[in-house]
Protein backbone atom coordinates (compact mmCIF):
# COMPACT_ATOMS: atom_id res chain seq x y z
CA UNK A 1 0.00 0.00 0.00
CA UNK A 2 1.29 3.62 -0.47
CA UNK A 3 1.52 6.37 2.24
CA UNK A 4 -2.58 7.13 2.71
CA UNK A 5 -3.26 10.30 0.02
CA UNK A 6 -5.46 11.86 2.76
CA UNK A 7 -3.35 12.20 5.58
CA UNK A 8 -5.85 13.29 7.90
CA UNK A 9 -8.15 10.50 7.42
CA UNK A 10 -7.86 7.67 9.70
CA UNK A 11 -8.05 4.56 7.82
CA UNK A 12 -9.53 1.63 9.96
CA UNK A 13 -7.47 -1.32 11.55
CA UNK A 14 -7.93 -4.45 13.84
CA UNK A 15 -5.69 -6.38 16.17
CA UNK A 16 -4.64 -9.43 15.08
CA UNK A 17 -2.72 -10.62 17.91
CA UNK A 18 -0.95 -9.37 21.29
CA UNK A 19 2.35 -10.17 22.75
CA UNK A 20 3.05 -9.08 26.02
CA UNK A 21 6.97 -7.75 26.22
CA UNK A 22 6.77 -6.50 29.86
CA UNK A 23 4.65 -5.88 32.72
CA UNK A 24 3.94 -2.38 30.69
CA UNK A 25 4.89 -2.87 27.24
CA UNK A 26 3.03 -4.93 24.28
CA UNK A 27 3.61 -5.63 20.80
CA UNK A 28 0.34 -5.33 18.60
CA UNK A 29 0.14 -6.51 15.22
CA UNK A 30 -2.63 -5.14 12.93
CA UNK A 31 -4.30 -5.38 9.47
CA UNK A 32 -6.39 -2.70 7.43
CA UNK A 33 -10.10 -3.83 7.46
CA UNK A 34 -10.00 -2.82 3.49
CA UNK A 35 -8.13 -5.75 1.62
CA UNK A 36 -7.91 -3.19 -0.80
CA UNK A 37 -4.92 -1.10 1.70
CA UNK A 38 -3.21 -4.19 1.98
CA UNK A 39 -0.36 -4.81 0.64
CA UNK A 40 1.12 -2.47 3.21
CA UNK A 41 4.66 -1.37 2.69
CA UNK A 42 6.86 1.42 5.33
CA UNK A 43 10.56 2.09 5.49
CA UNK A 44 12.41 1.27 9.02
CA UNK A 45 12.62 4.45 10.74
CA UNK A 46 9.09 5.32 9.40
CA UNK A 47 5.79 6.26 12.30
CA UNK A 48 2.31 6.32 12.37
CA UNK A 49 -0.38 7.55 14.83
CA UNK A 50 -2.86 5.59 16.30
CA UNK A 51 -6.38 6.61 17.22
CA UNK A 52 -9.52 5.34 19.19
CA UNK A 53 -12.26 7.65 19.75
CA UNK A 54 -12.92 9.08 23.03
CA UNK A 55 -9.23 8.49 24.37
CA UNK A 56 -7.15 10.72 21.53
CA UNK A 57 -4.51 9.83 18.75
CA UNK A 58 -0.53 9.21 19.39
CA UNK A 59 2.63 8.28 17.47
CA UNK A 60 4.60 5.27 17.84
CA UNK A 61 7.53 3.43 15.89
CA UNK A 62 5.90 1.05 13.35
CA UNK A 63 8.35 -2.24 14.63
CA UNK A 64 7.46 -5.12 12.76
CA UNK A 65 9.57 -6.45 9.20
CA UNK A 66 9.19 -3.58 6.52
CA UNK A 67 8.79 -6.40 3.67
CA UNK A 68 6.32 -8.36 5.26
CA UNK A 69 3.34 -6.44 3.51
CA UNK A 70 0.28 -8.76 5.12
CA UNK A 71 0.19 -6.75 8.72
CA UNK A 72 2.77 -4.55 10.71
CA UNK A 73 3.09 -4.32 14.50
CA UNK A 74 3.61 -1.39 16.77
CA UNK A 75 5.22 -1.96 20.38
CA UNK A 76 3.33 0.44 23.16
CA UNK A 77 4.20 1.41 26.75
CA UNK A 78 1.67 2.35 28.71
CA UNK A 79 1.84 5.59 30.00
CA UNK A 80 -1.09 7.92 29.12
CA UNK A 81 -4.45 8.29 28.44
CA UNK A 82 -4.40 6.62 24.70
CA UNK A 83 -2.17 4.15 25.53
CA UNK A 84 -3.26 2.75 28.59
CA UNK A 85 -6.39 2.54 26.34
CA UNK A 86 -4.30 0.69 23.39
CA UNK A 87 -3.45 -1.66 26.04
CA UNK A 88 -6.51 -3.00 27.50
CA UNK A 89 -7.59 -3.74 23.64
CA UNK A 90 -7.67 -6.91 22.72
CA UNK A 91 -7.56 -9.20 19.44
CA UNK A 92 -10.95 -7.96 17.22
CA UNK A 93 -10.68 -4.38 18.66
CA UNK A 94 -10.33 -1.46 15.96
CA UNK A 95 -8.17 1.57 15.84
CA UNK A 96 -7.94 4.23 13.31
CA UNK A 97 -4.43 4.47 11.67
CA UNK A 98 -2.68 6.85 9.82
CA UNK A 99 1.09 6.79 8.04
CA UNK A 100 3.26 5.74 7.39
CA UNK A 101 5.51 9.20 8.01
CA UNK A 102 8.81 10.24 8.29
CA UNK A 103 12.35 9.44 6.72
CA UNK A 104 14.11 6.22 7.51
CA UNK A 105 17.36 4.99 8.97
CA UNK A 106 19.78 5.20 6.29
CA UNK A 107 20.28 1.90 5.26
CA UNK A 108 20.87 2.33 1.45
CA UNK A 109 24.25 4.89 2.78
CA UNK A 110 25.29 2.06 4.96
CA UNK A 111 25.17 -0.53 2.30
CA UNK A 112 29.25 -1.90 2.38
CA UNK A 113 30.00 -0.44 5.81
CA UNK A 114 29.49 -1.45 9.36
CA UNK A 115 26.57 -1.27 11.57
CA UNK A 116 26.27 -0.12 15.47
CA UNK A 117 22.97 -0.30 16.81
CA UNK A 118 22.34 1.29 20.11
CA UNK A 119 19.34 1.48 21.49
CA UNK A 120 17.83 1.71 25.38
CA UNK A 121 14.70 0.44 26.50
CA UNK A 122 11.88 1.06 24.57
CA UNK A 123 14.21 2.60 22.09
CA UNK A 124 14.92 -0.86 20.43
CA UNK A 125 11.62 -0.75 19.10
CA UNK A 126 12.12 1.40 15.70
CA UNK A 127 15.23 -0.64 15.68
CA UNK A 128 13.56 -4.06 14.93
CA UNK A 129 13.03 -3.03 11.43
CA UNK A 130 16.63 -2.34 10.52
CA UNK A 131 17.78 -6.35 12.02
CA UNK A 132 14.99 -7.46 10.00
CA UNK A 133 16.36 -5.94 6.98
CA UNK A 134 20.08 -6.75 8.08
CA UNK A 135 19.01 -10.49 8.21
CA UNK A 136 17.06 -10.51 4.50
CA UNK A 137 20.20 -8.41 3.00
CA UNK A 138 22.73 -9.33 4.77
CA UNK A 139 25.21 -9.61 2.01
CA UNK A 140 24.51 -5.67 2.22
CA UNK A 141 26.72 -4.76 5.13
CA UNK A 142 29.82 -5.13 7.14
CA UNK A 143 30.09 -6.27 11.06
CA UNK A 144 26.87 -5.95 12.98
CA UNK A 145 27.14 -4.85 16.86
CA UNK A 146 23.67 -4.06 18.26
CA UNK A 147 23.94 -2.72 22.04
CA UNK A 148 20.92 -2.74 23.92
CA UNK A 149 20.53 -1.42 27.84
CA UNK A 150 17.35 -1.21 30.04
CA UNK A 151 16.79 -1.16 33.51
CA UNK A 152 16.57 -4.30 34.67
CA UNK A 153 16.60 -7.66 32.74
CA UNK A 154 12.40 -7.68 33.37
CA UNK A 155 12.66 -4.43 31.41
CA UNK A 156 14.17 -5.70 28.43
CA UNK A 157 11.71 -6.16 24.82
CA UNK A 158 11.92 -8.80 22.08
CA UNK A 159 13.92 -11.39 24.61
CA UNK A 160 12.57 -14.49 22.90
CA UNK A 161 13.61 -12.85 19.29
CA UNK A 162 17.92 -12.50 21.07
CA UNK A 163 18.57 -15.73 19.97
CA UNK A 164 17.76 -15.17 16.25
CA UNK A 165 19.75 -12.56 16.11
CA UNK A 166 22.70 -14.18 17.54
CA UNK A 167 21.99 -16.44 14.59
CA UNK A 168 22.88 -14.22 12.11
CA UNK A 169 26.27 -14.34 10.19
CA UNK A 170 28.36 -11.46 11.63
CA UNK A 171 25.91 -10.15 14.08
CA UNK A 172 26.77 -9.47 17.55
CA UNK A 173 24.53 -8.75 20.14
CA UNK A 174 25.63 -7.18 23.50
CA UNK A 175 23.33 -6.73 26.26
CA UNK A 176 23.29 -4.90 29.81
CA UNK A 177 20.88 -3.69 32.67
CA UNK A 178 21.54 -0.97 35.39
CA UNK A 179 19.97 -2.56 38.08
CA UNK A 180 20.19 -6.40 38.99
CA UNK A 181 17.39 -6.98 41.06
CA UNK A 182 17.88 -9.93 43.89
CA UNK A 183 17.20 -13.53 42.65
CA UNK A 184 17.29 -12.70 39.04
CA UNK A 185 19.62 -14.46 36.85
CA UNK A 186 22.08 -12.80 34.92
CA UNK A 187 25.07 -13.23 32.84
CA UNK A 188 25.52 -10.11 31.02
CA UNK A 189 27.01 -6.74 31.23
CA UNK A 190 25.66 -4.39 34.70
CA UNK A 191 26.02 -0.62 33.69
CA UNK A 192 24.75 1.70 31.16
CA UNK A 193 25.05 1.11 27.66
CA UNK A 194 28.25 3.18 27.20
CA UNK A 195 29.71 0.76 29.08
CA UNK A 196 29.58 -1.98 25.92
CA UNK A 197 31.32 0.76 23.54
CA UNK A 198 34.84 -0.64 24.29
CA UNK A 199 33.41 -3.94 22.48
CA UNK A 200 32.44 -1.87 19.34
CA UNK A 201 34.08 -3.70 16.30
CA UNK A 202 33.19 -0.72 14.14
CA UNK A 203 36.05 1.50 12.56
CA UNK A 204 34.35 5.13 12.95
CA UNK A 205 35.45 5.73 9.42
CA UNK A 206 33.38 2.79 7.17
CA UNK A 207 30.62 2.18 9.91
CA UNK A 208 27.04 3.87 10.65
CA UNK A 209 26.00 4.21 14.03
CA UNK A 210 21.24 3.63 14.57
CA UNK A 211 20.37 4.89 18.00
CA UNK A 212 17.00 5.61 19.72
CA UNK A 213 16.39 5.51 23.41
CA UNK A 214 15.86 8.04 26.46
CA UNK A 215 17.17 11.55 25.33
CA UNK A 216 19.93 11.80 28.16
CA UNK A 217 21.20 8.42 27.26
CA UNK A 218 21.56 9.30 23.43
CA UNK A 219 22.94 12.59 24.62
CA UNK A 220 25.94 10.91 26.50
CA UNK A 221 26.31 8.36 23.81
CA UNK A 222 26.26 11.04 21.64
CA UNK A 223 29.15 12.77 23.35
CA UNK A 224 31.29 9.51 23.52
CA UNK A 225 30.94 8.49 20.04
CA UNK A 226 32.02 11.93 19.08
CA UNK A 227 35.03 11.26 21.46
CA UNK A 228 35.66 8.04 19.96
CA UNK A 229 35.88 9.91 16.38
CA UNK A 230 32.91 8.32 14.95
CA UNK A 231 31.73 10.99 12.03
CA UNK A 232 28.48 13.24 12.94
CA UNK A 233 27.55 12.50 9.47
CA UNK A 234 27.33 8.73 9.99
CA UNK A 235 25.40 8.84 13.70
CA UNK A 236 21.90 9.21 13.43
CA UNK A 237 19.56 9.28 16.03
CA UNK A 238 15.72 8.64 16.21
CA UNK A 239 13.55 11.70 18.13
CA UNK A 240 10.01 9.90 17.79
CA UNK A 241 9.08 10.43 21.23
CA UNK A 242 8.56 14.31 20.42
CA UNK A 243 5.62 13.87 17.81
CA UNK A 244 2.37 14.40 18.27
CA UNK A 245 -0.10 14.84 15.34
CA UNK A 246 2.46 13.89 12.91
CA UNK A 247 1.42 16.38 10.28
CA UNK A 248 3.65 19.63 11.39
CA UNK A 249 0.57 21.40 12.83
CA UNK A 250 0.45 21.67 16.35
CA UNK A 251 4.29 22.20 16.72
CA UNK A 252 4.66 20.05 19.69
CA UNK A 253 7.94 18.13 18.01
CA UNK A 254 9.48 21.61 16.75
CA UNK A 255 13.25 21.62 17.15
CA UNK A 256 14.53 25.17 16.42
CA UNK A 257 13.81 25.52 12.48
CA UNK A 258 12.73 21.62 12.08
CA UNK A 259 10.07 19.64 12.55
CA UNK A 260 10.51 16.12 14.29
CA UNK A 261 7.39 14.65 11.99
CA UNK A 262 8.06 15.94 9.14
CA UNK A 263 12.30 16.44 8.97
CA UNK A 264 12.21 13.00 10.84
CA UNK A 265 12.49 11.15 12.99
CA UNK A 266 15.64 10.14 12.35
CA UNK A 267 18.10 12.88 12.21
CA UNK A 268 22.42 12.56 11.68
CA UNK A 269 24.43 14.21 14.66
CA UNK A 270 25.50 16.60 11.71
CA UNK A 271 21.99 18.58 11.15
CA UNK A 272 20.95 18.35 15.08
CA UNK A 273 24.04 18.78 17.25
CA UNK A 274 24.23 22.59 16.73
CA UNK A 275 20.91 22.72 18.74
CA UNK A 276 21.24 22.18 22.06
CA UNK A 277 17.50 21.52 22.86
CA UNK A 278 17.54 18.90 21.01
CA UNK A 279 18.04 16.11 22.80
CA UNK A 280 18.41 17.62 26.55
Amino acid sequence: MEAIKNQYIPKKIKIIEVKEETKDVKTFKFQFLSQEENRFNFKPGNFNLLSKLGAGEAAFSLTSDSEEGNYFENTIRKVGRVTSTIFNMKVGDILGFRGPFGNGWPLSKAVGMDLVLIAGGLGLAPLRPVIYHISKHRSFYGSVDILYGARTPMDMIYTNEFKLWQEIPDVKLELTVDVVPNGVSWKHNVGVVTTLFKNIRAKPDSSVVMMCGPEIMMKFASELLLRMEFPKENVYVSLERRMRCGVTKCGHCQIGPKFVCRDGPVFSLAEIWPLPDVIE
